[in-house]
């Protein structure tokens, strides 16, 4: 590290560089940090998290329990140990009917966020009052073309756009929908029907593009016409910060990397990812690392692959219960995960000397054969 100091001090190297580094290496020692907790609020099983960008203060919460929870983060006792405390809580009769399965902020303002529900509604909420909003219908246009993460469960109508020549859309329930943070106007969407489609929202056409998963190759294809990105329900979407790539999980156990730009499976093998969640699957990813990482639920643990490789780097253990959602903190690389055992846990950098040494040993000799960590542990000697 002093080594990355004197280079940047020196104008030797990017600024950019020695944060990427340490990003890097705050990930790679995340521990499940025991002076931490977050209020358990929660009845049942907690379905989505998602920490506003603003200020990275606030988290939102929703449950299956018709429950939606905004939390503090902030330590304002300066103590080592403390709670992130639950500062509003909204009851499932005045939320929604059933299961509330996603919850959003409004990107560029803590003052609104979003949360929809398995009783096929979608509701605005006003964050001070902790009521719904009543958006004008001449503003739903721009307010959807916002870059916003939603779960549709209604139809496969929802992302059905007109069409002159054949029906295009899904054939079963969508299961997730994501933008993309390059291009406010693409999103995609993954549905029970094994395919995932990108779309541009300006075009009252067809979608730009079906993923296949077998790059055009009818061989390897199954007798129907259709492309297909999983062989079971696609339950899982996730662009690279970039926006450059597009990470999926299905029922299959399966995770697959793709070129968001071109559709090409690129064929990164991250082993058997079990999944056997029938409904929506929140994962991650890392930001402003080198490499960067993908936080996925895997039963009770949440597995940390290199998303360029699909190397498995970790397993962090810690709930009782499957995890459904994770939600990575880019300001402090940290990362929160929440699951069925109604319990949201703190996953922090520890960065205790032995702790670095023996991820700096384990790290180093894979980047021996595999050059994409050699930038996070290069040597200080110079």
């Amino acid at each position: 590290m002093l080594g990355f100091l004197t280079a940047r001090q020196a104008g030797v190297d990017d600024p950019l560089r020695l944060r990427r580094v340490e990003s890097t290496r705050r990930v790679l020692s995340l521990k499940l940090n025991p002076d931490r907790d977050v209020d358990r609020i929660h009845g049942n099983g907690i379905n989505t998290i998602d920490i506003e960008a603003v200020e990275g203060r606030y988290m939102l919460s929703g449950g299956a329990d018709g429950v939606i929870v905004i939390y503090d983060l902030e330590n304002f006792g300066g103590k080592q140990q403390y709670t992130c405390k639950a500062v509003s809580t909204v009851g499932s009769r005045h939320v929604h009917k059933f299961s509330v399965e996603t919850v959003q902020w409004y990107p560029y303002d803590t003052g609104m966020f979003i949360s929809s529900s398995f009783d096929k509604t979608m509701k605005v909420w006003d964050t001070e009052t902790l009521k719904v909003m009543k958006v004008p219908d001449r503003l739903l246009p721009s307010a959807l073309s916002l870059p916003l993460s939603f779960s549709l469960f209604s139809a496969s109508c929802v992302l059905t756009f007109p069409c002159h020549k054949v029906p295009y859309g899904h054939r079963a329930e969508v299961l997730s929908v994501r933008w993309s943070p390059r291009y406010e106007h693409i999103l995609a969407s993954a549905s029970a029907d094994s395919q995932v489609k990108v779309w541009d929202v300006r075009r009252a056409s067809c979608s730009l593009l079906t993923l296949d998963q077998h790059n055009g190759d009818k061989s390897k294809a199954s007798s129907e016409a259709v492309n297909t990105a999983h062989n079971g329900r696609v339950n899982g979407l996730c662009f690279s910060g970039d926006g450059l790539y597009l990470l999926t999980t299905g029922t299959d156990d399966r995770m697959r990397l793709w070129n968001s730009a071109t559709g090409e499976n690129t064929l990164v093998n991250y082993g058997k990812v079990c999944n056997e969640s029938r409904k929506r699957l929140q994962f991650t990813v890392s930001r402003g690392c080198s490499p960067e990482f993908v936080f996925v639920p895997c039963g009770s643990s949440v597995a940390v692959y290199a998303l360029h490789t699909g190397q498995l780097v970790t397993m962090l253990r810690g709930h009782y219960n499957n995890v459904d959602c994770c939600e990575f903190h880019p300001d402090y690389q940290e990362l929160y995960s929440g699951g069925k055992d109604c319990n949201i846990l703190a996953w922090v950098p520890v960065l205790r000397a032995s702790d670095v040494e023996e991820e700096s040993d384990r790290c180093g000799r894979t980047a021996l054969v595999n050059p994409a960590f050699q930038d996070a542990w290069s040597s200080d000697e110079d």
